[in-house]
């Protein structure tokens, strides 16, 4: 096997293995619970799983998506994650190498995983996650960094600004809250790692896919415009759109929209 195809591999598994470390993060941290021990378990009989058990996404597979002691099922989201997870590795490794961007990136990325789905299990956005990440985002963006540490600090303030404005806004004018704190405190930190620009695509899209599946929501469901849709996961969707294809994006626009000729 030549050496790079090996190192894919490896980068490959590992990128699983985080993933199924985000599994335990998204079922343990809005309980309250240690992340480290007791280790893994199955959610319906609390039986340990063996190591042979705990293979990312081929135990699964091998064990038809039950576990093996009482069988009950095992939700495909586990070998969803750790194959997402794994992929996005991958990509983040072939773009930067083995660098502290691509550590950066791969992180970043990580924490919006389980942002998104800790949001939709519990409609919550953890603290715990959202502001060490602006902090660590602000320390990230030294000077010669992605993005500068200017564009770091407007993204947090334009990030956790903007929605802060929307929240007020709406608020005032429904007598309703209609987003939450933690929806400010992620699209700050989102803003630390991307900057103000990657605020602006981040939300923009975010806007469009929560639009667009909150209409498909009411019209399936025939609710109402009271339908509660967390917004944490159009969000961590906009920013892994706008980590990986952001600047593709922009230059799209302006080509599309003859901006370039002003």
């Amino acid at each position: 096997m030549a050496p790079e195809i090996l190192l894919w591999a490896v980068v490959l598994y590992l990128g699983a293995a985080i993933g199924s470390f985000l599994n335990v993060v998204i079922h343990r941290v809005p309980l309250g619970e240690s992340v480290v021990k007791p280790r893994s378990r199955c959610p319906s009989c609390r039986t340990a799983i063996a190591w042979y058990d705990n293979i990312p996404i081929l135990s699964w597979v091998v064990l038809r998506g039950r576990c093996r002691v009482c069988q009950a099922p095992i939700s495909a989201r586990y070998p969803f994650i750790e194959l997402i997870t794994a992929l996005i590795a991958l990509v983040l490794f072939a773009r930067n190498g083995p660098s502290i961007a691509f550590v950066v990136q791969f992180a970043f990325s990580c924490a919006l995983i389980v942002i998104a789905y800790i949001d939709l299990d519990h409609q919550i956005i953890p603290d715990k996650i959202s502001l060490p990440g602006i902090v660590i985002g602000l320390l990230l963006a030294v000077p010669g960094g992605v993005p500068a540490i200017t564009d770091a600090v407007l993204g947090v303030l334009l990030g956790g600004g903007l929605l802060l404005t929307v929240a007020w806004a709406y608020e005032r004018s429904t007598g309703r809250e209609g987003m939450g704190g933690g929806d400010v405190k992620l699209l700050a930190m989102i803003g630390a790692f991307l900057g103000w620009q990657g605020v602006l695509l981040t939300l923009l899209l975010g806007s469009l896919l929560g639009s667009a599946i909150g209409i498909v929501l009411m019209t399936s469901r025939g609710a109402d415009r009271k339908l509660a849709i967390p917004f944490g996961p159009f969000l961590s969707l906009g920013a892994l759109v706008t980590l990986f294809w952001g600047h593709a994006i922009v230059r799209w626009y302006i080509s599309y929209s003859g901006l370039s000729s002003i």
